[in-house]
């Protein structure tokens, strides 16, 4: 499925999940490097989102897991690092599409919103799904320049390009 370790980190409300999930790679064979946290006691769910995400933004990890209790919180987080495209999964045929179209290199998940056989099946699904490219090749080319162009701007409290 993957060659690089998986990156898996939660905040308190995505932990049980986490560590669910840990135990499922670790049986089919997959690395994984859990950043945290290692209790349920009660983090700030930006800074675990931020450890994947940066790692996977330099290069040091292809792929990434982050859980939250919805999944937005890191998504939100996630998606803010350069060269992240964090899909929030909540069905196995997003996490399909979300590889295939747009060559996602974090899924998420929300902690109390799913299931832990059905997050594993959509993890499954995101991890065996190869990129496509062809025409969502453009797209993706779109949203590199886009991220570049944006990046040359400051960002205000409120999220606004300035």
């Amino acid at each position: 499925m993957t060659e690089q370790p998986i990156l898996i980190a939660s905040d308190h409300a995505g932990y049980e999940m986490k560590e669910a999930l840990k135990l499922c790679l670790a049986e089919r064979g997959l690395a994984v490097v859990d950043l945290g946290p290692d209790s349920q006691e009660s983090v700030d769910y930006p800074d675990y989102a931020a450890k994947v995400a940066s790692a996977v933004s330099r290069g040091e990890a292809s792929r990434g897991i982050l859980i939250c209790a919805t999944g937005l919180g890191m998504s939100i987080v996630a998606n803010r690092f350069p060269g992240v495209r964090a899909a929030l999964c909540y069905h196995p045929s997003a996490a399909r599409l979300s590889r295939e179209h747009n060559d996602s290199n974090i899924v998420v998940l929300g902690g109390r919103m799913l299931g832990k056989d059905l997050a594993w099946e959509i993890v499954e699904v995101w991890l065996s799904t190869p990129f496509v490219g062809g025409r969502h090749e453009r797209r993706l080319r779109k949203v590199r320049e886009l991220e570049a162009e944006l990046g040359k701007g400051q960002v205000s409290d409120r999220g606004e390009v300035k």
